[in-house]
């Protein structure tokens, strides 16, 4: 019989992290998956993070539904860029992005 482990306990099984604008909460996709796929954007782009990238990791990071929200809000790009990398700093753990 093989070995079994059990890290169950080890997990973190938290629902995914919010962000807030005025009355509006919007879920931030903070699995695994969309996490080294925004790494590999970031280790694509190195020091040349542009317009693209912003937008590809934003698809990344807020579903359909959210996304309807936040273009709702109309918001300036200097705020869309701080809105998607506070996201990012959720989903690292490097919660310094957002600040």
């Amino acid at each position: 019989m093989s070995k079994i482990i059990d890290i169950t306990e080890k997990l973190s099984f938290d629902t995914s992290p919010v962000i807030k604008i005025k009355d509006i909460e919007l879920k931030v996709n903070d699995d695994a998956s969309t996490a080294l796929k925004m790494m590999a954007i970031m280790s694509d782009s190195g020091d040349n993070v542009g317009i693209k990238e912003i937008v590809d990791m934003y698809q990344l990071l807020f579903d359909e539904k959210d996304r309807k929200k936040i273009d709702a809000l109309k918001l300036k790009f200097t705020d869309f860029a701080e809105l998607v990398k506070t996201a990012m700093g959720l989903v690292t753990g490097n919660e310094e992005l957002g600040e």
